[in-house]
């Protein structure tokens, strides 16, 4: 295939080569979207792992308020018809708070988990360690995900 011309009609130099020890990893195209493969591949391991932490805290809060929307309602029918159990049955609401103050919890953890890299730039050091650096952000992006649609099951 012929390759993407740049302004002047020169070859575009490839930007997004990464290269390990057993595996290369090259873009087929200037801007790394000739499919899906390559285009996920190459989207950085911190968004990976800042978006697990936002869609774990974010659907957390969204099954907690579910589970209260539910036992809520539910409570103020059980009021009506005995008013003598209306306070004894808060501990339902109080679980369904719990699995949101469970999503904070995993935030803030999660969050601990991410560094900055030590030497800032646009290029990584030739001995660089990209299978754990992937595996990091996909490791974070799957336990925020996990958790939360777990916190949405419970909700």
């Amino acid at each position: 295939p012929a390759r993407a011309r740049g302004p002047r009609g020169g070859a575009r130099p490839r930007r997004c080569d990464m290269s390990t020890t057993t595996e290369e990893f090259t873009c087929d195209s200037f801007l790394c979207n000739e499919g899906w493969a390559e285009l996920l591949s190459h989207i950085s391991p911190y968004f990976w792992a800042n978006m697990g932490i936002a869609i774990g805290l974010g659907f957390s809060v969204i099954g907690a308020a579910w589970g209260i929307f539910l036992t809520g309602s539910t409570l103020v029918g059980a009021a009506v018809k005995a008013p003598r159990i209306r306070s004894k049955n808060l501990v339902s609401v109080i679980f369904c708070e719990a699995t949101a103050i469970y999503g904070v919890i995993l935030a803030i953890v999660l969050l601990n988990k991410i560094t900055e890299p030590k030497e800032k730039g646009y290029t990584f050091a030739e001995d660089w360690d990209w299978a754990a650096f992937t595996f990091g952000g996909y490791a974070l992006f799957s336990a925020g995900v996990s958790v939360g649609f777990t916190n949405v099951g419970s909700g």
